[in-house]
């Protein structure tokens, strides 16, 4: 009896002699951060740049919106604009054209229309996005001030 218990205490310090990892475990472990690592924060570089564009262009689409109405509303659209809105630290740069639009089915006439285009640019992480909002007006309706009845 005395025998059998002698050898289970060596069997038990044997495996805990063989707990641990070899050299060529911990080499595959350090090879697999070497390449999971980069991987993983080009993923959060890509996140943080997506959301900051969608951010930025949630503010610049405001501002496209805010300048194609000032200019409808003072009828100050005919030609080619262009300026600069600052809203918090951030810089917008903007451009106002306008163009004859000339999407009308065949056979029908109405006065001119023209298409007034407001394209804001704006940058995130060293980059330049844009974005464009366009609507019509007309030239003899904005400058009489009387409408379509």
């Amino acid at each position: 009896m005395r025998l059998a218990i002698a050898t289970s205490k060596s069997s038990g310090r044997r495996r805990r002699a063989r707990e641990g990892f070899t050299l060529a475990e911990v080499l595959a472990a350090l090879l697999f951060l070497a390449i999971v690592i980069p991987v993983a924060v080009e993923v959060l570089q890509v996140a943080s740049l997506s959301g900051e564009v969608a951010a930025r262009k949630s503010e610049a689409a405001r501002v496209a919106d805010r300048v194609l109405s000032e200019s409808l509303v003072t009828t100050n659209w005919l030609g080619n604009q262009s300026g600069t809105v600052s809203e918090g630290i951030l810089d917008f740069r903007w451009t106002l054209s306008s163009q004859l639009w000339s999407q009308l089915p065949a056979g029908q006439t109405a006065w001119p229309l023209e298409q007034v285009t407001a394209e804001v640019t704006y940058s995130a992480q060293g980059k330049d996005y844009s974005v464009k909002l366009s609507t019509l007006a007309s030239p003899a309706t904005t400058a009489t001030g009387t409408g379509m009845r």
